[in-house]
């Protein structure tokens, strides 16, 4: 179904005040969904909002305060309260980019957080303040290691961004086969998931995003390449205080570090050089005539600027009743 940009978020911010979240609070996560939503990455937007749900009527809702624990004129490290990733992962950004602003450099880690959402809307505003900025984030022990089929690392994503002239050059990736939430709205929706993604409780090959998330494992992305990467991922949200195996969905590890390319860069020039350098790559010669060769995140962008001149997103239907049920229960 399509829905209006402006009720969506309406929608979002009912719900998440309806958990307990302060008005700007609700902003913030509903702000962030939306964004996912008209990136065309429907299982980070609405869906995310029941899951969010979900988790609070699991473990309850934190009072909990975000708290800066350690903080220096480079550095700073967040206790994250139990407080859902997306008012945590704001929260580093904003200080890594003061940081930054006045530094040249800095990097701040967070952990006692969850959900921290799409990570390239957090470098979307590295790369608006100019600077480089990457991010990785650890969690629970959902995704095998290659060669077993037992959880031992979060779907652990990575992502890196550069600011050009132009689009900023964003790449951002979960080192799992299929993400977290990609499961969660599968099951919601009733689909199948795709073959040699996903292992049930007993190590056996599944499709049924139930038996996944039920004690099961999905499997990793790249291999064992991406398997050492996922494995890199989990000890750097170790290096921010969390959890090498946290149990459920907590103490996920956040890490982020931004520099100005000042700091490193002899031309002075890095964005406009980092355009020329992606024009190069989008005039690569296509193996398909008729499919170019895209540079990480266009796609993204170019996806989010059709939905807004449109005023809509198209919202399953499954995921629009359940959100409105929720919102009509609380009131």
């Amino acid at each position: 179904m399509q829905l209006a940009i402006i009720e969506a978020r309406a929608l979002c911010i009912d719900a998440m005040v309806g958990l307990g979240h302060a008005p700007n609070e609700a902003a913030i996560i509903a702000d962030h969904l939306i964004d996912c939503e008209l990136r065309g990455l429907s299982f980070g937007g609405l869906a995310r909002a029941l899951s969010i749900i979900d988790r609070v009527q699991q473990y309850g809702f934190s009072t909990r305060p975000i708290t800066v624990v350690q903080d220096t004129s480079v550095s700073a490290n967040i206790d994250g309260g139990d407080q859902v990733g997306y008012l945590v992962g704001q929260r580093v950004t904003e200080l890594a980019i003061g940081k930054a602003r006045t530094n040249g450099v800095a990097v701040v880690g967070a952990n006692e957080t969850w959900y921290t959402g799409m990570f390239s809307y957090y470098l979307e505003q590295v790369t608006q303040a100019g600077f480089v900025g990457m991010i990785a984030g650890s969690g629970g022990q959902f995704v095998a290691p290659a060669g077993g089929t037992e959880g031992r690392f979060g779907t652990n994503p990575i992502a890196f961004g550069f600011p050009t002239a132009g689009t900023p050059i964003i790449w951002d990736i979960g080192t799992s086969g299929i993400m977290l939430g990609e499961v969660i709205l599968a099951m919601r929706e009733g689909r199948h998931l795709g073959e040699g993604l996903a292992y049930d409780a007993v190590g056996a090959p599944t499709r049924n995003p139930a038996a996944a998330l039920g004690g099961g494992a999905v499997s990793v992305w790249g291999g064992h390449k991406g398997s050492g990467l996922a494995m890199v991922v989990q000890l750097l949200g170790m290096l921010c205080g969390a959890a090498a195996a946290p149990a459920g969905l907590r103490d996920c590890g956040f890490f982020m570090l931004v520099v100005n390319p000042a700091l490193v860069d002899p031309t002075g020039d890095f964005a406009k050089r980092a355009a020329e350098y992606a024009d190069s790559l989008r005039a690569t010669r296509p193996l398909e005539p008729n499919n170019p060769v895209r540079v990480p995140f266009e796609r993204s962008a170019a996806t989010r600027a059709e939905n807004l001149l449109s005023g809509v997103i198209e919202v399953s239907d499954a995921i629009y009743t359940a959100l409105v049920g929720v919102a009509a229960r609380r009131g």
